[in-house]
């Protein structure tokens, strides 16, 4: 029995030393800040996929469980609007009905908009010549109105011709590939065709010079729900002849060609995060607090900026939020999680967005954002914002010292003078992330070497076309004796730090240090007191 009762005292004490220990690191730490995280889901658009499914990712380690499900922008704004979702994306704003659908888009739940990534609409395509792929293809805006309203029907038409200056592409049928969901990125595409060709827009629109989300199909298009289903019916074996448009990401990811659209300044370009970076300075933001667009994007500087480097069909898209105090969806700890996830997405996170086809949100967004998050924090005080400001961001737009500066823009490199109407083509692949500039004849130097999850400045770029062997045109396959240059690009790292979540916050460690000790402490010491325990109660009943 005095046995017994010496290893209870025993065992007490042991307990006791762990309470007394974690006691102390827990008066050490100072008053931490519990945060607690709720999961929370959303749906939308899939041009943001990408990057949204690559942040998710990175903040799971924090505690964050985010849900997401690529239905499309129409579908997004609606399960938002429907109570279904925490949040939504989309890269237009809610139409209050679609002007040719007809389809009611609208949402009495109090929302904000909120910019959550940059990036260009690209059209991806498959044509092969010889049984192999052509990468440097070079298209007109207005060529490719005509191209998807159904007036160029044919690879070898003259006016691809001439945008290839001369380089024509065999006889092989052009099948459009377009969304068949409602879809933000068909939406941005109709409004640049809208703005810019509206009368080759406008008769095949219904007589309607006007965006929608539903594309209307007609003759030889093919209709794919959702931006990988366009990827994957262009890349296919059955996919020669096609072409599409999805945001920029997809055929990078994908390793697959993208067009040099030509700008206002009569350069072809490809939508890199720089290109874009350039063509967004024109964007002006809608500061009319009055409007259902408040904070939304104005597009029109961007599709005729005059910079021989913009890329004229960038964009902006949107995280869609609650902020309802009464929201029937939200907590505080689901305002908590978003906001924190948030506040990784828009600073932090834009370092990723080059690598994976996007732009990194310039600065101006990145402030409208933060008054957006700021909205979650009205409709419940008990959420957190330490440190959620636009000082604090690491952002790789940003310069220190000069915040109103945008970086990528400034270090965007010229386009190569092969890449003017009237010269080249270069000759150089497209879709691979890396912008065509000035380099050496017949090769580059080095080039920007692009791959999810890093950026490598200063990789090797590649050789010009030059004459290919056999005198073969690397546009159309046939003999030619005429070549490019070469190209090579430059430019800077992109780099940006951590960001500090409220579940990363100073004494916290601490707190969680002296778990650590408690629990170690109960390994050692709780196995070795119940053998001994065992073995006392063994010899007892002997």
């Amino acid at each position: 029995m005095t046995a017994r009762l010496s290893l209870h005292r025993l065992l007490l004490m042991a307990l006791l030393c762990c309470l007394v220990t974690l006691a102390m690191t827990v008066r050490l730490a100072g008053p931490a800040q519990a945060v607690s995280y709720t999961s929370i889901e959303g749906s939308g658009s899939t041009w943001s996929q990408v990057i949204l499914q690559q942040w998710i990712a990175d903040v799971s380690s924090s505690g964050m469980q985010i849900t997401y499900n690529g239905s499309g922008s129409s579908q997004g704004r609606k399960d938002f609007a429907n109570g279904v979702t925490d949040f939504g994306i989309s890269e237009i704003p809610y139409q209050g009905v679609d002007p040719v659908s007809g389809q009611a888009d609208s949402s009495s739940r109090p929302y904000a908009y909120l910019p959550i990534v940059a990036g260009g609409t690209a059209f991806t395509y498959h044509v092969e010549v010889g049984g192999k792929l052509v990468k440097t293809l070079r298209l007109s805006g207005e060529t490719i109105a005509k191209i998807f309203t159904n007036k160029i029907t044919n690879w070898n038409d003259a006016a691809i011709t001439a945008d290839n200056n001369g380089h024509a592409l065999p006889s092989l049928p052009i099948h459009p590939v377009v969304r068949s969901d409602g879809s933000g990125t068909t939406a941005q595409f109709t409004r640049y065709l809208a703005t810019m060709y509206p009368s080759i827009w406008g008769p095949f629109n219904g007589g309607k010079a006007v965006l929608t989300s539903q594309f209307p199909r007609q003759g030889a298009q093919v209709a794919a729900s959702g931006s990988d289903q366009v990827m994957n019916t262009i890349s296919s074996a059955a996919g020669n002849g096609t072409i599409g448009y999805v945001e920029y990401s997809y055929p990078v990811n994908a390793h697959y060609p993208v067009v040099k659209v030509e700008n206002k300044a009569g350069y072809f370009v490809e939508p890199t995060q720089y290109n874009v970076a350039v063509a967004l300075t024109k964007a002006k933001i809608n500061q009319d607090k009055s409007s259902k667009d408040y904070l939304t994007q104005i597009l029109d500087g961007v599709y005729s900026h005059p910079d021989p480097r913009a890329y004229p069909l960038s964009s902006y898209s949107y995280m869609i939020i609650p902020t309802g105090a009464s929201d029937q969806r939200m907590t505080t700890s689901k305002r908590q999680t978003l906001a924190d996830f948030l506040t990784y997405s828009i600073c932090a996170g834009q370092s990723k967005a080059g690598p994976y086809g996007y732009s990194p949100l310039p600065l101006n967004l990145v402030q409208a954002g933060f008054s957006q998050i700021n909205k979650l924090k009205k409709a419940d005080s008990a959420v957190d914002l330490t440190n959620h400001d636009v000082t604090k961001c690491d952002n790789p737009t940003f310069v220190k010292g000069n915040l109103q500066a945008n970086h990528l823009a400034d270090i965007a490199p010229k386009p190569a003078s092969c890449d003017k109407a009237g010269a080249g083509p270069c000759g150089t692949e497209t879709g691979t992330n890396t912008p065509s500039t000035e380099g050496g004849k017949g090769g580059g130097g080095g080039g920007a070497s692009n791959t999810p999850g890093g950026t490598t400045p200063g990789g090797t770029a590649g050789g010009g076309a030059g004459n290919t062997p056999g005198g073969v045109d690397p546009v159309t396959g046939l003999p030619t004796d005429t070549g490019g240059t070469g190209t090579t690009t430059g430019g800077g790292d992109v780099v940006a730090n951590p960001v500090e979540l409220s579940a990363q916050r100073t004494g916290d460690d601490k707190v969680f240090s002296g778990v650590a000790v408690l629990e170690l402490l109960a390994i050692i010491l709780l196995p070795g007191l119940y053998v001994a325990i065992a073995r006392r109660r063994r010899e007892v009943s002997r």
